[in-house]
């Protein structure tokens, strides 16, 4: 792996950043603040009409680790390859413009890297979902899947977000990086999915388990977008079977889950005319599951949401317990107490 001063090894960063402004400098903060220096940390500009292009160029100013590249508007995934093939770095991570890290991340991956072996070609972590004001509001499920993961991610996207994992170089260049074909597709949302199943054909995972992305969660993530990201996940689960038509149990039960899980998430949000449109989507490949996200998933939250009101309502206790001791406990900042270190930096060129 190549080295930079202080023996460190090198890392390159990448932030696809399109209309970013609210969040990048919060971003790339984070990324400044992480207690591994030698960063080659890459913000690339998707063609956005806001001021996102002029905050990182302030930034680069201030930080000789950063540097900005721009391209026509592309979508995430020709972001994300544009960056990582401008870097000898022989490790990348990615990071969306609107999420944060916690400042040890990339040390304790490296470190779990480095434990794992040379096998080993992409380390993960947990993530806390945070609101537009970076509160935590949930945490993800502590999964510690590891090793050889092709059939578990096969059966369920259990990183859960583009901004966890640290890649070794080899990995992105067999595997070619990202598909920004589904964005042509009209079906962009499942890009870093299909990326963790071609990583898992060639290479083992591990994990550091700690919750340490801040995920965000606003109306205008791409996820947002709940018949289009059920859309990408079709098409990379078809992709998925013809590549491995001996896994269709763990590739349906991960279309089965997705299903699912966006049902739930229509319903959370009273977005009802989104389940139908869902419904209608998922019929058209799979009647079965179809069905079963309409009468039963869609069902059990509605209840499950009617509950939570009704608690609500009578000021009761909430059903689970926030653990306030919790190093990224609900309710907290993600970020309390970071500061952004000065600028006399590791340069990781």
């Amino acid at each position: 792996m190549k080295k930079s001063a202080g023996s460190e090894v090198s890392v390159a960063v990448v932030i696809p950043a399109y209309n970013a402004a609210q969040t990048l400098s919060q971003t790339i903060n984070s990324v400044r603040n992480q207690t591994h220096r030698a960063l080659d940390i890459v913000v690339v500009d998707d063609g956005s009409k806001d001021d996102t292009l002029a905050i990182a160029h302030e930034i680069v100013k201030i930080d000789p680790r950063v540097r900005v590249l721009k391209q026509r508007n592309s979508g995430v995934a020709a972001a994300r390859n544009a960056g990582w093939r401008s870097t000898s770095a022989d490790l990348v991570a990615f990071l969306d413009a609107d999420d944060l890290w916690s400042p040890d991340k990339i040390a304790r991956q490296l470190v779990a890297l480095e434990s794992g072996g040379p096998q080993v070609g992409l380390v993960y972590t947990w993530y806390a979902m945070i609101d537009h004001n970076n509160y935590v509001i949930y945490r993800s499920n502590e999964v510690s899947v590891e090793g050889d993961v092709l059939d578990d991610v096969l059966a369920q996207n259990f990183i859960g977000n583009g901004s966890s994992p640290l890649v070794r170089r080899n990995v992105l260049e067999a595997t070619g990086g990202f598909d920004s074909s589904l964005q042509q597709r009209k079906a962009q949302g499942c890009e870093d999915y299909l990326f963790y199943c071609l990583a898992a054909e060639l290479s083992h995972f591990v994990v550091v388990p700690d919750h340490l992305v801040g995920y965000r969660q606003t109306p205008d993530n791409m996820s947002a977008n709940l018949t289009r990201m059920l859309r990408s996940w079709i098409l990379v689960a078809d992709e998925m079977l013809k590549r491995h038509p001996d896994r269709h149990f763990a590739i349906r039960t991960g279309l089965r889950r997705c299903g699912r899980w966006l049902a739930q998430r229509a319903v959370e949000q009273g977005r009802y005319s989104a389940l139908i449109g869902l419904v209608a989507t998922m019929s058209r490949h799979d009647k079965p599951i179809a069905a079963r996200m309409l009468l039963v998933d869609a069902r059990s939250k509605a209840k499950t949401s009617l509950k939570k009101k009704i608690r609500s309502w009578l000021k009761q206790e909430p059903y689970f317990s926030p653990n306030p001791n919790h190093r990224f406990a609900l309710g907290t900042k993600y970020d309390a107490g970071w500061t952004v270190e000065p600028s006399s930096l590791v340069s990781a060129e």
